[in-house]
C-alpha cells in the first residue's frame, strides 16, 4: 500500500490532536484514569468521615480516580468498600487497608502539589491482606493497584499508615540520671508499650527485634519482641518458647510482667549475665506482652482497683479470646476412642469457620503454623496457681472433671517450675490468694478446677507440638502501680526457670541415608499417644520427663528406626538423639501413620510449617459461584447502596 499523500497524513494527525487518546490506564468501567498534573492545584479540607483518621488534612479535586466532587466521592463503590471494609474482613487489615484507600480516593495535597503514597507499603499491605479476600471470594480492588496509583521513595512518595505509628518508634526519655538498665514498675498504656520494646529492641539489636503478627479488630499492632542468638531466625535445634499476656483485657499483670522481662533480659545480656546470655544464645523467647490491646483500653480507662471483674475481658467484637479457638479436644475424645486413630495435629474442622473469629484468634494461630514452637505460657490473672491441659472435661456435663492429656507427667513437671520457684505459691497459708489450691502444690488440670471449650492451651496441644501451661498470677486481674514491683519479684525466677525447661527431654535431626533432612516425619515415644513432627530444617524436640523412653522416627516411604533414651533425672539439658531413616523397598508403602491431612485452601493464608495442612475454608467453599452463574453473598449490599456496580470486584 503507498503511503498517503502529505494533506491526508496532516488531516489525520489533527484529528488525532483534537480527540487524544487515555495516555494512562483505564479502569475496569472503561473510564480513563488521569492523575492530577504536576503543577499546581488547589488544595481543600479532607472531609470523608471514613478518611477522618488519615495521616494528613487536605485533598484535591480531580482525584486519582477523577471523582470531582464529594458528592461523587461518597456515592462511589469504592468509597463503601472502604468503609465497609472492617466488617467484611472481620476486623483484619484494619486500619491499615482503609487508609491505603483513602490516600488513592483523596490524594494528599500540600503547597498546591499532590503527594502519592508509597509503592512499598502497598505491596507489603497486599501480600499480607490477599488471603483475607480469598476467603470471601473478592478480588484485589482495582484501585489499590500498586503499580498504578502508587510510586517509589525515590519520586518523593509518604506512608500512608504514618499516623498508625506516629510517636510508636520516638524514643521514650528516661528520667535524668537515670540508668539505661532501669525498669520503671508501670502501668503502660499501649504506645508507651510499644516505645519500651522498640527501645528495648534498639538496645540490644544483636540479640533482639520486635516483629507484629497482625492486628486487633481495632487495628491496633499485635506486636512481639523476640530475643536469639541470631534474631528473625530459626536455627537448627534451638527450640522457640512464646510468652503470651494480656489475652482477657482487664487481667494486666502478665502483660506487664512481660514488658519488664523484655527490658531485664537486654539488660541482664549486656551486663554479661552468664545464666541470661546461656538462655539467649541457645534459646529463641517470643514475648507477646498484649494479645487483647482493645480490651486493655477498656480495662484501663476504669482504672486499677475501679475496673470491675469482666470490663475490658472481651475483645472489641465482644469475643472471649480463651474460648474463640477451635474445640479440638471434643475431636480428641472421640479420636481416642478408635483404635489406630491418630490424635494429635487434629486439623481444624470445618465448621469452625462458619463462626466468628475474632483477627486476634486469627493471627495467634498463623504465627503457631509459622514457627516451630515448643513450650508456651499464658498469663492471665484472678488467682494464684497454675493450669495445664486439658481444660475441657472428657465429659462434657462435668463441670469439674480430672482430664489429663496423654503428657500428664510432663505438664505437671512445667506446671511445677513456675510454682515451685513462686514464693507466694510456696506460702503454706491457706488463707492467701490461691490458698485452696495449696495442697496440689499451686497446680492443677484446668478441666479438674473448672470445664471450658475453646481454650488456647488445649489448641497449642492438639493442633502443633506446643505445651502451654496456663499461669493465674493474682487475685486482683488490675492491681494498683504499687504492687508491680512485688509482683515482678514474685514472678522474675518463675518465668526465666519455665523458659529454660524447654532444655528438657530430647532434640535431634531426622535425615535421610544422604544427610537431607526429613521434615513432618513423626517421633512417637511408646507409651504416650501423642506424636511431635520435624521442622522444616528435619530438627525436633520433644519434651519428656526423666526416665526410660523408647522412641521413634518414622516418615513416608522410610523404614522406622527405633532407639532406647534413658534421662537421668538430674539431666537439665535436652539428650541429642538423631535418626537416619533408610529409603522403603520397591512395592506398596503401607504406611498410614505419616499422611498428611490436606486440604485446597488454608483460611490463615499459608501452609503449616508442621506440615499439617488445615482444613478448607467453608465460607470460601460456600462463597464459590454456582452453576448459575450467580454472585458471591456480599454482591447485593453494594449493588443496594450504589448505582455504580463494582464488577472488578468479582473474581469470576
Amino acid at each position: 500500500m503507498p503511503p498517503p499523500p502529505p494533506l491526508l497524513l496532516l488531516t489525520v494527525l489533527v484529528f488525532a490532536a483534537a480527540r487524544p487518546g487515555c495516555e494512562f490506564e483505564r479502569n475496569p468501567a472503561g473510564e480513563c484514569h488521569r492523575p492530577p498534573a504536576a503543577d499546581s492545584v488547589t488544595c481543600v479540607d479532607l472531609q470523608l468521615r471514613t478518611c477522618s483518621d488519615a495521616a494528613y488534612n487536605h485533598t484535591t479535586f480531580p482525584t486519582l480516580l477523577q471523582h470531582r466532587s464529594w458528592e461523587v466521592v461518597e456515592a462511589s463503590s469504592e468509597y463503601i468498600l472502604l468503609s465497609v471494609l472492617h466488617q467484611l474482613l472481620e476486623g483484619q487489615c484494619n486500619p491499615d487497608l482503609r487508609l491505603l484507600g483513602c490516600a488513592v480516593l483523596a490524594p494528599r495535597c500540600e503547597g498546591g502539589r499532590v503527594r502519592r503514597p508509597c509503592r512499598h507499603i502497598c505491596e507489603g499491605l497486599r501480600e499480607a491482606c490477599q488471603p483475607a479476600f480469598d476467603a470471601i471470594d473478592m478480588a484485589w480492588p482495582y484501585f489499590l493497584d500498586c503499580h498504578r496509583y502508587f510510586t517509589s521513595e525515590d519520586e518523593g512518595c509518604y506512608d500512608p499508615l504514618e499516623k498508625l505509628r506516629g510517636g510508636l518508634e520516638a524514643d521514650e526519655a528516661l528520667p535524668s540520671g537515670l540508668p539505661p538498665t532501669f525498669i520503671r514498675f508501670s502501668h503502660h498504656s499501649y504506645a508507651q508499650m510499644v516505645r519500651v520494646l522498640r527501645r528495648t529492641a534498639s538496645r540490644c539489636a544483636h540479640v533482639a527485634r520486635i516483629y507484629s503478627i497482625g492486628r486487633s479488630f481495632d487495628g491496633r499492632e499485635l506486636l512481639v519482641i523476640e530475643f536469639s542468638s541470631r534474631p528473625g531466625q530459626h536455627e537448627l535445634m534451638e527450640p522457640e518458647v512464646k510468652l503470651i499476656g494480656n489475652i482477657h483485657g482487664n487481667e494486666v499483670a502478665g502483660r506487664e510482667m512481660l514488658i519488664y522481662l523484655a527490658q531485664y533480659l537486654c539488660s541482664e545480656y549486656l551486663l554479661g549475665n552468664p545464666r541470661i546470655q546461656r538462655l539467649l544464645n541457645t534459646t529463641r523467647i517470643h514475648l507477646l506482652p498484649s494479645m487483647n490491646p482493645d480490651g486493655y483500653e477498656v480495662a484501663a480507662a476504669e482504672g486499677a482497683g475501679y475496673n470491675g471483674w469482666t470490663s475490658g475481658r472481651q475483645n472489641a467484637q465482644n469475643l472471649d479470646l480463651n474460648r474463640n479457638f477451635p474445640d479440638l479436644t471434643s475431636e480428641y475424645y472421640r479420636l481416642a476412642e478408635t483404635r489406630g486413630a491418630r490424635s494429635d495435629h487434629i486439623p481444624i474442622p470445618q465448621h469452625y469457620w462458619w463462626g466468628k473469629v475474632a483477627p486476634e484468634t486469627k493471627a495467634i494461630m498463623k504465627w503457631m503454623q509459622t514457627i516451630p514452637f515448643v513450650l508456651s505460657a499464658s498469663l492471665h490473672g484472678g488467682d494464684l496457681v497454675v493450669s495445664y491441659p486439658f481444660d475441657f472435661s472428657k465429659h462434657p456435663q462435668e463441670e469439674k472433671m480430672f482430664s489429663p492429656t496423654p503428657d500428664e507427667k510432663m505438664f505437671k513437671l512445667l506446671s511445677r517450675a513456675y510454682a515451685d520457684v513462686h514464693p507466694m505459691m510456696m506460702d503454706r497459708s491457706e488463707n492467701r490468694c490461691g490458698g485452696n489450691f495449696l495442697k496440689r502444690g499451686s497446680i492443677i488440670n484446668g478441666a479438674d478446677w473448672y470445664s471450658f471449650t475453646g481454650g488456647m492451651s488445649d489448641f497449642n496441644y492438639l493442633h502443633t507440638n506446643c505445651f502451654e501451661i496456663t499461669v493465674e498470677l493474682g487475685c486482683v486481674k488490675f492491681p494498683p502501680e504499687e504492687a508491680l514491683y512485688t509482683l515482678w519479684q514474685h514472678n522474675k525466677e518463675s518465668l526465666l526457670n519455665f523458659v529454660e525447661t524447654v532444655h528438657r527431654g530430647i532434640k535431634g535431626v531426622v535425615m535421610d541415608k544422604f544427610g537431607k533432612p526429613v521434615k513432618n516425619a513423626r517421633i512417637l515415644v511408646k507409651g504416650i499417644r501423642h506424636d511431635i513432627t520435624t521442622a522444616p530444617d528435619g530438627d525436633y524436640w520433644r519434651l519428656l520427663p526423666p526416665g526410660t523412653h523408647i522412641v521413634i522416627a518414622q516418615a513416608p516411604g522410610y523404614t522406622k528406626v527405633i532407639k532406647k533414651v534413658i534421662l537421668p533425672a538430674r539431666m537439665k539439658r535436652a539428650g541429642r538423639v538423631d535418626f537416619i531413616l533408610q529409603p522403603l523397598g520397591v512395592g506398596p508403602r503401607n504406611f498410614l501413620h505419616g499422611l498428611p491431612r490436606t486440604g485446597p485452601h488454608d483460611p490463615l493464608g499459608g501452609a503449616s510449617s508442621l506440615g499439617e495442612a488445615t482444613e478448607p475454608d467453608p465460607l470460601r467453599a460456600r462463597r464459590q459461584p454456582s452453576a448459575d452463574g450467580s454472585k458471591p453473598w456480599w454482591w447485593s449490599y453494594f449493588t443496594s447502596l450504589s448505582t455504580h456496580r463494582p464488577r472488578w470486584l468479582l473474581k469470576y
